[in-house]
């Protein structure tokens, strides 16, 4: 498995790439998850359903399943947030992991940076970036590998050219949290 973020501000199109970016990545044999961080509440379950009753009534995690598919909830009940260091493990085994947001996190990701939103670039001043998506005319003087945000393929091969070993994405997660420990 390698891993690979796709981070910038909001309305920069991260979620448009992505879909874009899988069946595309499909397409050439690959495949592929995603991991998506929310910033707000959100919920799956639907009130009324028997998950969502189960889950009311306490139960730490509920599992769905049906001949289409399966999934698991699990509940925090006021735990702390998993860390994605905490969650890729928990991913079932694919060639590629997409992970959108976690922005903060000291995992190799891509900047995906729209022009119109008139939003600074993250890159230089975060060192996880390793690679940039843009629709800018004219991007920064970069000393990473860049492509335009509009070509899937050429984006497709940045991603594939910069994903890194899950391992290696567990252990910069590790450090990241050692050294904000210290």
């Amino acid at each position: 498995m390698r891993v690979i973020g796709l981070a910038g501000w909001s309305g920069a199109g991260k979620t448009t790439l992505i879909v874009k970016l899988i069946p595309y990545l499909r397409e050439k044999g690959l495949s592929v998850s995603t991991v998506k961080r929310a910033h707000h509440a959100f919920d799956v379950d639907k009130p009324g359903k028997d998950s969502y009753v189960h889950r009311e009534a306490g139960a730490s995690e509920v599992l769905i399943s049906s001949a289409n598919r399966w999934v698991l909830m699990h509940e925090l009940r006021g735990a702390t947030e998993c860390s994605l260091r905490e969650i890729l493990p928990r991913l079932s085994p694919v060639d590629l992991v997409l992970v959108e947001g976690f922005k903060t996190s000291p995992h190799a990701k891509l900047e995906i940076h729209r022009a119109e939103n008139a939003k600074p670039y993250l890159y230089p001043h975060d060192p996880t970036i390793v690679g940039l998506v843009s629709d800018a005319e004219e991007p920064p003087s970069l000393a990473i590998p860049h492509a335009p945000l509009n070509d899937v393929a050429a984006v497709a091969l940045l991603i594939l050219n910069l994903a890194r070993p899950l391992q290696e994405t567990i252990a910069q997660l590790e450090a990241g949290d050692a050294a904000q420990r210290d």
